[in-house]
């Protein structure tokens, strides 16, 4: 136990985010926004986390705090510029100093969109890329209640164009959260659907982490530790939304990955769900699952093994990640999904413009693409 607690600690240490981890920790919000100097708060968010009851425990520490707080519970899944714009109209509104993500990635991510163009204007496309932000950016606070995206762990803000549903990655190390808060208990409340989209999710980022070219020591430390906890607690965590063990592995391991994000980023797993989400609608973890098998299968085919941070067999690896679809009872294959066949070329096309694409081990364009939708068809 003292090794795996000077393990975790030192791959804690490689964050530039203040990390509060335990159950019952949002009762530390208030705390910590007062030590970021804040007296009125922007708390972003989405109606589903307001009527579990967690926007209203969060207020009661704020004002406890002497907080003043607007809550913008206006964010939808893969939120929007228009999302944002009705953020950002609030956050003026209140002359906020502070913003908290309190929700799944797409309250987090929307928090900083709002914070993109809260301090430096224009719209979402002028910071799609990295490091386009030129003034300073507002403290943010993020809260997670589900275990997927690591949101709060990353500069970025993944924002759709309300027009062409484009999916923009805009990272700025301006962006990233001051602090983030993990408590557990704030995740008992996911919807088994989101449970099992999400927590696949996380489990992708821990699996492409440790394969993509930017992979350094830093990177494979966080992953190994986001693995460590991810993979014996996902099927727990699906068969017993109330063991407290499972959350936890889960939340904690969802973070690293995030946090692992950061110093490698990802690959042709996500490249290939982004089309899946615009033009089809599914849900990203979802199309994330299909995938993920297919790409590990693809990456090992040809030279060394670029999963050997997690398991010296990568078809043992990609098997693993079946049992743990079937376990969520996700979809193993695309036309499970009602993806049409004849879709595949202009997806495969996408895939090949995704920023994630760069990224994979192994180099792909469209016609490699093409193959792993099919494989996964």
């Amino acid at each position: 136990m003292t090794a795996d607690r000077h393990a975790l600690s030192a791959a804690l240490s490689h964050s530039r985010v203040r990390t509060v981890f335990a159950p019952g920790a949002l009762g530390q919000v208030g705390e910590l926004a007062r030590e970021l100097s804040a007296k009125r708060a922007l708390l972003v968010t989405d109606r589903g986390i307001v009527a579990a009851g967690h926007v209203e425990r969060a207020l009661t520490f704020l004002r406890r705090a002497d907080i003043e707080v607007t809550v913008f519970d206006g964010v939808e899944e893969n939120p929007t510029t228009a999302h944002v714009a009705r953020g950002v109209d609030a956050a003026r509104s209140a002359n906020v100093d502070l913003l908290i993500g309190l929700g799944g990635g797409s309250s987090m991510d929307c928090a900083k969109g709002i914070n993109f163009i809260l301090t430096n204007g224009g719209t979402m496309a002028d910071y799609w890329g990295v490091n386009k932000a030129t003034k300073s950016m507002l403290p943010l606070i993020a809260i997670p209640t589900t275990a997927g995206t690591g949101s709060e762990a990353q500069s970025f803000a993944l924002i759709c164009d309300a027009a062409t549903h484009q999916k923009m990655a805009c990272g700025d190390e301006k962006a990233l959260p001051k602090a983030a808060i993990l408590d557990p208990d704030l995740t008992a409340t996911q919807p088994r659907p989101v449970a099992a989209a999400t927590g696949i999710d996380a489990v992708s980022h821990a699996v492409e982490t440790a394969a993509t070219t930017r992979r350094s020591d830093i990177s494979l430390a966080l992953t190994r530790e986001a693995w460590a906890r991810l993979e014996p607690s996902f099927e727990r965590a699906m068969a017993n939304p109330l063991d407290d063990q499972a959350r936890e592995g889960m939340l904690l391991g969802a973070h690293l990955a995030g946090a692992a994000i950061e110093k490698s980023m990802l690959g042709a797993a996500h490249a290939c769900a982004n089309p899946l989400t615009r033009r089809f609608g599914i849900v990203h973890g979802v199309a994330i699952g299909v995938l993920l098998p297919h790409v590990v299968r693809f990456n090992s085919s040809n030279g060394p093994n670029p999963y050997a941070a997690l398991d010296s067999d990568p078809q043992r690896l990609a098997r693993r990640i079946e049992t743990m679809l079937d376990a969520a009872q996700l979809p193993r294959r695309l036309r499970d999904c009602n993806v049409d066949r004849a879709a595949l070329d202009d997806l495969a096309e996408e895939a090949a413009a995704q920023w994630t694409a760069k990224f994979n081990p192994l180099p792909v364009a469209a016609p490699e693409l093409r193959a792993i939708y099919e494989n996964a068809y």
